[in-house]
Formats: C-alpha cells, sequence, structure tokens
C-alpha cells in the first residue's frame, strides 16, 4: 500500500472505526429496525464461537432465530453455545464443526447441510490473519483459503438452498483494511516478493468485496451485502494484531459494536430495501469512500445510508481500486 493511502486511511480510521465512532453515530440510528422476531427463521454464522460471530449468533438467538454455528474448534464452539443458548433462552443453536480453510470439508458440509436443513441467512464471517506464509494441507496460502476460498465456496454451494426460502440473505464481513489495496489477481497465493500478513488479508477482504458484488448480479432472489465492523475488541485483533490491539485497546469497540451493522443486514426490513451488492461501513454506509483526493471504491451504485431518514447519495469513481 502507499504511505500516502495507508495514513489518509489511518486517520479516517481513527475518526470513525473507533468506539468514539460508533458511539457519534448511533445517534441516528433507527431501534425500531431491529425489533424483529426470527422465529421461523434460520441463520448460519461462521466464526461463531467469539468475536463479532459469537455477538451476532447472540443477537439472534435473542429474537428467535435458529443459529447454525460452524466452527473450528469443538470445545470452544460448544462453550459458546453455551453461553448463548443461556443468555438468549433459545435452545435452537447447534455447532457444525468445520475448518473453513479445508475446500473439501467446507463443500462437504455445505452439500450435507443443504439436503438436510433450511436456511434463510448466511453470515460469512469467518476469517484468519496469519503472518507468516502458510500452507494448507491442499496446499493453498492460508489467509486466501480461508477469507477467500472457503466463503467462495460455502456461499456459491449454499446458493441452491438460499433460494428456496423467502427472504434469503448473505452478508459478508470484510475490512475497511481492504481500502488501502488494489485488487491483484495475479498472485492469489502471495508468491511474489516479501510475504506480509496484513496486507494478504486485506486483499482477501477485497477479493470479498468483489464477490459479493458478482454474487448479486447473478443471483436476484438473494440480498448481498459486505460490511466493515470497525475497529473491535476481538480475540482475532488481539492474537493477529498484538501491537495494534495494545496501542488503540481504549479505543476498540466492543463485540457487540460491531457486530452491530451485521445484524442488522441480516435482520431488518430497511436492510432488505437496500440495493444488494453494496458495502457497509461499520459506521456509515456509502458506495464509494473518499481517501484524501481520490475515491476508493468499485461499486457502481450509491448507498443510502441506513441510519438516516433520508438517504445520502455519494458519487463514485469505479476505475481506481476495483
Amino acid at each position: 500500500m502507499s504511505f500516502y493511502r495507508n495514513t489518509v486511511w489511518l486517520v479516517k480510521g481513527l475518526q470513525e472505526y473507533t468506539k468514539s465512532g460508533y458511539e457519534a453515530a448511533a445517534k441516528h440510528f433507527v431501534p425500531a429496525d431491529l425489533d424483529v422476531n426470527l422465529n421461523g427463521r434460520s441463520f448460519m454464522v461462521t466464526g461463531a464461537n467469539s468475536g463479532i460471530g459469537k455477538a451476532a449468533a447472540q443477537e439472534i438467538a435473542k429474537r428467535g432465530g435458529t443459529v447454525h454455528m460452524v466452527c473450528r474448534n469443538k470445545g470452544r464452539a460448544e462453550a459458546a453455545k453455551g453461553e448463548i443458548v443461556e443468555s438468549s433462552k433459545n435452545e435452537n443453536v447447534h455447532v457444525h464443526i468445520v475448518d473453513m480453510s479445508s475446500a473439501r470439508q467446507v463443500w462437504e458440509f455445505a452439500q450435507s447441510f443443504s439436503q438436510n436443513n433450511t436456511l434463510h441467512v448466511l453470515i460469512n464471517n469467518a476469517g484468519c490473519m496469519v503472518n507468516q506464509r502458510e500452507l494448507t494441507e491442499e496446499g493453498l496460502e492460508k489467509n486466501f483459503a480461508t477469507n477467500t476460498l472457503g466463503t467462495y465456496i460455502l456461499t456459491t454451494a449454499l446458493i441452491p438452498a438460499l433460494k428456496k426460502v423467502e427472504d434469503p440473505r448473505v452478508i459478508t464481513v470484510s475490512s475497511g483494511g481492504m481500502l488501502t489495496q488494489k485488487l491483484d489477481v495475479d498472485d492469489l497465493q502471495f508468491e511474489k516478493g516479501t510475504f506480509d500478513g496484513t496486507m494478504a488479508y486485506a486483499q482477501n477482504k477485497r477479493q470479498q468485496v468483489i464477490l459479493t458484488e458478482r454474487w448479486a448480479a447473478q443471483h436476484k432472489e438473494i440480498h448481498f451485502s459486505s460490511m466493515h465492523p470497525g475497529w473491535a475488541d476481538t480475540p482475532a485483533v488481539q492474537t493477529s494484531m498484538p501491537s495494534f490491539h495494545a496501542r488503540m485497546k481504549s479505543k476498540l469497540r466492543t463485540e457487540a459494536m460491531g457486530a452491530d451493522t451485521v445484524v442488522w443486514l441480516a435482520i431488518s426490513a430497511a436492510a432488505a430495501k437496500q440495493p444488494s451488492g453494496l458495502f457497509f461501513q461499520g459506521n456509515e454506509a456509502c458506495g464509494a469512500i473518499q481517501l484524501g483526493c481520490q475515491w476508493y471504491f468499485s461499486s457502481p451504485s450509491p448507498l443510502p445510508d441506513r441510519r438516516r431518514s433520508q438517504p445520502q447519495v455519494t458519487q463514485t469513481k469505479k476505475d481506481v481500486l476495483i
């Protein structure tokens, strides 16, 4: 990433992606948007044993939704399930053990799930940031395998099941860090140059946004969206970005704050009225994002801010980062 773009993005983040940024945006929230009875609705949340995924699963369960937790570690998943059931008083919470970095596991799980379950909403939350280049058993770079390929396989395999229900949705938890990266399709495995886990993660998150746009164009029956949860204090941030976490800890959002837009996109009627395929920031919904003097985004359509009574239209410039 360029020093200029990185610096401007950091300044923007300090203003908007932190706890104070969330609190400022929350003044414009419409609480009634989340006053929804989810009885009869089925939700799949990947990476649901901690962080934003767990917080989203809790909010869905509290409203009566059936929750399918897709997790890698059985012990942590069962512990999280117990906490969610206890806090929500909802027994319809199920654990599925899947390694999202394994293409075969993801495919086999999706096929089996589709044959035996109904699904209304898929929340692609699971992710990783490995700071040393590491290959999976299938020979794939682990960040790409988990963040991009695993998300792609799970989503595409579940699309037929989603098309069978009313009001199907797919929400993918991306990151504002993708704004620092141009899409690079020539080195998906990060084999060239010095490996940088943060850059690899940002590339993966941009790939997720582009996939969301493509899915929306191809599958009109399903509402797709991607989003940036802001800078939240999660176990993943503590583990993968310890220096950042130590410096920013007092400014980071809570897990519930990070999950707020995920939940809104997954359950509210207002979210379903927005154009499919677009990107929401954690504290601002927009179709283009300005860093310094240039616009950085690829969506051709402006996106109204879900927290304001009148949509704000932002002019886009498509040829910068796509």
